[in-house]
């Protein structure tokens, strides 16, 4: 150790003397100076065992002692038993196994005895070193295979760069396996070729670090990246990391749990979760519905390519990692890639696209044909703000139909709240096109506007004007109908809604009227998402056809 014992013992002494009394502690030094490694800038990391069961605190003491910064944790006896055991439970099933926990039973089982040696040795004698290092192993081998297998699937769709990255990290997961097997399983991977230099075996050392040096080179040369993957292969392999032939056949494209897909018009929509809402560009959304789940890697991307998307591969390989589909290994499931001492493994979340407004009645705005772009709302409001969208606007042509027939009648003051209604139900679906739910009440939307981004903002005024509007002839009523006729086309050419059918012309368009609610409502069920009226329900109910003609 880069300490002596005698420089040891004075820094623990500092270190407790500045702590509270406590019980006649055991005490290890653990950590890469107790491993042998280490270096000035190195934490000085104590361990405290005591013989009681309390539950003791996971959170360490930070000190600066002697211009070193020293760490105290405590455990309990059953404590450090218990996460043995949990070990040793979980031993089985590598790819579940905690990081955390193997970390702590590493640094326990490769700690130095300061004070206690007897009850230090009792401990460790739950669990012996030689089945550690096989769980260690099998662990570092587990998660080679993962990254290894991914880095294989970003091969074969064109995702080089990205390839070789993968396929360096599961060298190095290939090689940790191998040296946990001959003793070395301190968990940190910095200390990598002080492990390897120990280990006595320089023809791997060359061989990991020629390797290692090879993925910077073949970086930005497709062939070079796919020679490079099949060396890593090979290599991990010799180290008795098995079960990765280079045959992207094996991996095929399953459907992800809790991810289901909807078309609006052209646009599609995916789910996940029930949370989050992806939409798709018109080039992604091709690629999308090409897929056929249970096939190999490279045929979904040959029907991909048919679609006449020659690059579908980058698009593939984002659905993958957003957690859109999933890859298997065939006869070893989940393809499940993860780096030690980080994040968890999981989908990529994305920013939030920033499209403005966020909706129109055919789908989410997207960034461009390739987009796959995350919704900033939550599905459940997402669906509550496009039906009432869609909803906003079949009041819109109700009230519009009714202003002529009341214009056409004399009918002035109904004309006057039939156009009010017009105006505040208009108004209702600019704020739905930005992700607005629930809305303000009508009597609020003029003024509320300010929540808009400023482009919006001269509608406030011709929606006050219009709101305010009075008819006491013909000549006024037939201008009342023209300006807001002009009003409704500007909210729709801001709010993406402006190729909405005419609903209550003909047969036709009250036909396409409800085709374009029942998708929207369709989505809204399966989120269970507040329903704009209870008549929706029956359109669910029958398919998207008029009740009586569904019956």
């Amino acid at each position: 150790m880069i300490l002596t014992e005698e420089q040891l013992r004075g820094l623990l002494d500092t270190s407790l003397a500045t702590l509270p009394p406590g019980p006649d502690w055991a005490v290890v030094l653990e950590g890469s100076i107790a491993e042998g490694f280490g270096n000035p800038s190195s934490d000085i990391d104590f361990l405290l065992v005591g013989r009681d069961e309390a539950q003791l605190p996971t959170m360490p003491s930070l000190l600066f002692v002697d211009g070193r910064r020293v760490e105290i944790r405590t455990r309990s006896v059953r404590q450090l038993a218990d996460q043995f055991a949990s070990l040793e439970a979980g031993a089985g099933r590598p790819g579940r196994l905690s990081e955390d926990l193997l970390n702590r039973c590493q640094r326990f089982l490769g700690s130095h005895p300061l004070r206690g040696h007897a009850l230090v040795a009792e401990v460790k004698g739950l669990l012996r070193v030689e089945r550690f290092r096989e769980i260690a192993g099998a662990w570092w081998a587990h998660r080679a295979r993962q990254s290894l297998r991914h880095a294989m699937a970003l091969d074969c769709l064109d995702e080089s760069a990205e390839a070789a990255d993968w396929a360096r990290a599961g060298l190095v997961q290939a090689v940790k396996s191998w040296a946990a097997g001959r003793g070395e399983t301190y968990l940190e991977p910095k200390w990598l070729s002080l492990q390897l230099e120990r280990a006595g075996r320089p023809d791997v050392r060359d061989r990991y670090w020629a390797l290692d040096a090879a993925a910077g080179a073949a970086e930005g040369d497709p062939t070079a990246v796919h020679a490079y993957l099949a060396e890593c292969l090979a290599f991990a392999a010799e180290l008795g990391v098995g079960g990765v032939p280079l045959r992207p056949e094996r991996l095929t494209v399953e459907r992800a749990a809790r991810v289901t897909s909807w078309q609006t018009g052209e646009r599609v929509h995916v789910i996940r979760d029930r949370r989050d809402v992806f939409a798709l560009g018109d080039r992604a959304g091709a690629v999308w519905r090409s897929l056929v789940l249970g096939r190999p890697l490279p045929d979904v991307r040959a029907a991909a390519r048919a679609t006449g998307i020659a690059d579908c591969g980058p698009l593939l390989a984002a659905f993958l990692r957003y957690g859109l589909i999933r890859l298997a290994w065939k006869g070893a499931g989940t393809v499940t890639p993860s780096l030690p001492l980080a994040a968890p493994p999981g989908p990529v979340t994305p920013p939030p696209h920033s499209a403005a407004p966020l909706l129109s009645v055919h789908g989410a705005a997207v960034s461009g044909p390739d987009g796959v772009d995350l919704v900033p709302l939550p599905a459940e409001r997402f669906a509550a703000a496009t039906m009432a969208l869609v909803w906003s606007n079949v009041v819109v042509e109700n009230a519009r139909e009714d202003l002529r027939g009341a214009l056409q009648r004399g009918q002035w003051k109904v004309a006057e709240l039939t156009a009010r209604r017009a105006v505040h139900a208009a108004l209702r679906g600019l704020f739905s096109a930005y992700g607005v739910n629930p809305l303000p009440a009508d009597s609020d939307l003029v003024r509320r506007l300010a929540l808009l981004p400023p482009a919006t903002r001269p509608l406030a005024g011709r929606a006050a004007q219009l709101l305010g509007r009075t008819v006491t002839a013909a000549e006024e009523g037939s201008r009342l109908g023209a300006e807001l006729g002009d009003f409704v086309r500007l909210v729709r050419d801001t709010a993406g809604a402006d190729a909405f059918p005419s609903s209550f012309d003909s047969a036709d368009t009250w036909r396409a009227t409800l085709e374009l609610g029942y998708d929207w409502l369709r989505i809204g069920t399966y989120l269970d998402a507040e329903l704009p009226l209870e008549e929706a329900r029956d359109l669910v109910a029958s398919n998207g056809a008029q009740p009586h003609h569904a019956a």
